[in-house]
């Protein structure tokens, strides 16, 4: 997948950049090797560093508001009818809006930072009707740092820029850990409030 990712950004260059870090902030978690890659043809003066940064963040905030609008508009009229085969509820809807309200902003912050997570953060916080003021500014900030650092990999790797991948596997595997966690506390949290109110 790796090659034709690369194939695709040397002939298109911050064009293919732009669409693939979109999609990646909707659905494709393919953010490491592009914005590696990225880094890899600044290495050879084929793109701007700095402009790849900036591309793949602007990127990043435009599809994580796409995934945003639709955890907004989508996601309760989701749960309602298909979170029971799931294990969702309307209980579990309100817990994530109370937390995303409590603790919103760093949420997406530090979602943009984990790989595994960063794909799929902005769709609770669309949920949970973060405003959107802040939701730009967090997913930005967030973004900013983990795009740089990508580019900056894949520059200082030259051309073993393939390599940045196995180097992350460990913080993949952390990013899903950490979303693991996150949806096992909220599920026990829901059957020990059902427990209490039963008599």
């Amino acid at each position: 997948m790796a090659a034709h990712l690369s194939t695709f950004i040397s002939h298109y260059g911050s064009l293919a950049i732009f669409v693939l870090m979109t999609l990646e902030s909707i659905f494709l978690p393919v953010g490491e090797p592009v914005m590696g890659y990225a880094g890899y043809l600044a290495y050879t003066h084929e793109l701007s560093f700095f402009g790849a940064v900036v591309v793949g963040t602007i990127a990043n905030v435009i599809g994580g508001t796409i995934a945003y609008a639709i955890g907004l508009y989508g996601g309760r009229p989701f749960i309602h009818r298909y979170g029971r085969y799931v294990l969702l509820s309307q209980s579990h809807l309100q817990r994530a809006e109370r937390w995303f309200a409590k603790y919103g902003e760093w949420t997406v912050f530090f979602g943009r930072l984990l790989p595994g997570v960063r794909t799929v953060i902005s769709y609770p916080a669309g949920v949970a009707k973060m405003r959107l003021g802040k939701f730009f500014v967090f997913s930005a900030l967030g973004s900013l740092p983990w795009n740089f650092a990508m580019v900056f990999a894949g520059f200082q790797l030259g051309k073993h820029w393939e390599k940045l991948d196995s180097l992350l596997k460990p913080l993949t595997y952390f990013g899903v850990l950490v979303l693991v966690v996150a949806i096992v506390w909220f599920w026990f949290g829901k059957r020990r409030a059902s427990a209490g109110r039963q008599p």
